[in-house]
């Protein structure tokens, strides 16, 4: 399993954002676009993918890429189904998940509890770690990154207590979702030895 848990600090708690200005609900496009890169494929969905987005450290809204169904790529269609993640936060009760749509949950919690109910060692991606090729990294792994701002102290605090180590996969800053899909194929390739 891979897993990517996406920092978001602007996006919005509630639903009812706006599918027609994106950028402007909080980069909510920045969102849409990381659980893109996560879970789609040219013309399919890859297996065995979880993409967390912890909201404001409130809300944690889950894709599960082996439950998805009837989704498409495109930013709107995504955010249709963030939007009922929201939407589904009245129904989440403690760390008991609310079901959005088939592959979409929501919880009521923030960073640390997610990081803790990962299912596999955790990395943080981040322009000052140790490139990514110096670091033995496991086929399931679950990757921390931020949106377009920077972890703050307290977080950065969070995923150093529980991520095995700080990787780049760049000597360029990157967006989140291109992150993802470098990572992703990192992985698809043993660490570029296979195509």
């Amino acid at each position: 399993m891979r897993e990517f848990v996406v920092v978001a600090h602007a996006a919005p708690t509630e639903p009812g954002f706006s599918l027609d200005d994106l950028a402007g609900a909080g980069r909510m496009d920045l969102l849409c676009r990381a659980v893109s890169a996560a879970v789609f494929t040219s013309h399919g969905i890859r297996e065995a993918v979880r993409v967390h987005l912890v909201v404001q450290d409130a809300v944690t809204i889950t894709v599960d890429s082996d439950r998805l169904r009837n989704a498409r790529p495109d930013e709107r269609s995504i955010a249709g189904l963030l939007n009922a993640g929201l939407a589904a936060t009245a129904d989440a009760i403690g760390h008991q998940p609310a079901d959005a749509a088939p592959g979409v949950t929501t919880r009521t919690h923030g960073l640390a509890p997610t990081l803790a109910a990962l299912d596999a060692p955790v990395y943080a991606l981040h322009e000052a770690g140790t490139p990514i090729d110096e670091v033995a990294v496991p086929a399931d792994v679950a990757f921390v990154l931020s949106d377009h701002r920077d972890f703050d102290e307290a977080e950065r605090a969070t995923v150093d207590g529980v991520a095995s180590e700080t990787v780049r996969l760049s000597p360029t800053v990157l967006h989140t979702d291109h992150a993802i899909t470098v990572a992703h194929h990192w992985l698809d390739t043993d660490g570029y030895t296979r195509f």
